[in-house]
């Protein structure tokens, strides 16, 4: 079948992006589910910075591309050898296909699944097939998924069926912010009632992290961020301290007010001065976590010695250490329940059309979340 996709050819093209165009929507052939895949028609598909790090060239990825790993959508047909899902199901994507058989799926750890990550630095799906031609050439995949497309070909292993009280649109949010956001808290970080938690960083991810460190019972939550704009909506969403990431001494200032630094502080911002906050507001005992996606030559420096004297914690946290199965369903279970309120972090919808502009204007830091509706 043919379908509109958008594609990357060229990375590290210069903003604006409505200038340079680095993406651009073709009319490509999608090839028809196989052993164990399933095609679906996405609904929604999240413009998110996992994917600004391919265009800016941050995270490279095998080129050509076809982008997009945030997405739900509706099954329309399932390959031979699927039943986990049927065709009509709502389904929410995971941008790291869980093959549930290697040693870190059958240990628990299924964000670390080695067949899927080898899967998504090849652009391929999970089996190493490819679905996306143009012009007689193959289009590589992103994460498995190429969600900013009409229809998408994924490995059953890629989906999560949802229940259809939740609007199809709203739950791509699920499959990447929200996820990445409170499976850092809840997960990776393991926050329990009347503990202390920080981020910094408030995008989409960052305040999902917010979200569930309310739900968690965090007794405080500090959110740092360069925008004042977010800082209030952090507030708004339960955040019960706010600090600039440009004051000068915001280190000291949490600090003081938190009494020594928080149990948790969690970087959600890419960066390693952000890193560097996080790790500075972190308390003796405490843990810092990032789940932030920095540059491949980003680095940053520490003497081990506070690691034993202090006992300290550093943890990396990717898709929220989240078994996508389990989790997605519970976390739609509380937004359905109005204890994650994640209808708060859409910013706008717009056409597959708009898209480089949706890239400036997340760049920019004027949306948290915009989702791309084909």
């Amino acid at each position: 079948m043919q379908m509109k996709s958008v594609i990357l050819r060229e990375s590290g093209l210069p903003k604006p992006y409505a200038s340079s165009r680095p993406l651009s929507v073709e009319t490509v052939d999608l090839a028809p589910p196989g052993n164990l895949e399933v095609l679906v028609k996405i609904k929604a598909a999240g413009v998110c910075h996992s994917d600004l790090s391919a265009i800016n060239g941050d995270r490279p990825r095998p080129l050509p591309v076809a982008l997009g790993h945030e997405a739900s959508g509706i099954v329309e047909e399932i390959g031979p050898g699927v039943d986990t899902v049927k065709v009509g199901d709502h389904v929410v994507m995971s941008f790291l296909p869980i093959c549930g058989h290697c040693d870190y799926c059958a240990g628990g750890r299924a964000s670390l699944c080695e067949p899927g990550y080898r899967a998504n630095a090849a652009g391929t799906l999970l089996n190493g097939s490819k679905h996306i031609r143009l012009r007689g050439y193959d289009i590589n995949h992103h994460s498995g998924v190429s969600a900013f497309s009409e229809y998408a070909v994924v490995s059953a292993h890629s989906v999560v069926k949802i229940t259809k009280d939740v609007d199809v649109t709203m739950a791509a949010l699920f499959g990447c912010a929200v996820m990445t956001g409170v499976g850092a808290v809840v997960n990776t970080c393991g926050v329990k009632p009347g503990q202390s938690v920080a981020v910094i960083g408030l995008g989409g991810v960052g305040l999902s992290a917010v979200l569930g460190a309310v739900a968690s019972g965090a007794s405080e939550i500090v959110a740092i961020d360069l925008m004042p704009e977010k800082l209030e909506l952090a507030k708004a969403l339960g955040a019960t301290r706010t600090f600039l990431a440009t004051t000068p001494d915001v280190i000291g200032e949490v600090k003081e007010a938190t009494r020594g630094g928080v149990d948790y502080a969690i970087e959600m911002a890419g960066s390693s001065k952000a890193f560097e906050t996080a790790y500075g507001i972190t308390r003796r005992g405490g843990t810092t976590a990032t789940a932030g996606l920095a540059n491949v030559n980003t680095k940053f420096e520490i003497s081990p010695l506070p690691l034993v004297g202090e006992e300290r914690v550093i943890k990396g946290s990717y898709m929220g250490s989240c078994v996508p199965s389990r989790d997605v369903p519970r976390y739609i279970d509380l937004f359905l329940k109005g204890r994650l309120p994640v209808e708060r972090l859409l910013s706008s919808t717009g056409p597959l059309e708009e898209i480089n502009e949706a890239f400036d204007r997340l760049d920019r830091g004027e949306v948290i979340r915009h989702l791309l509706v084909p």
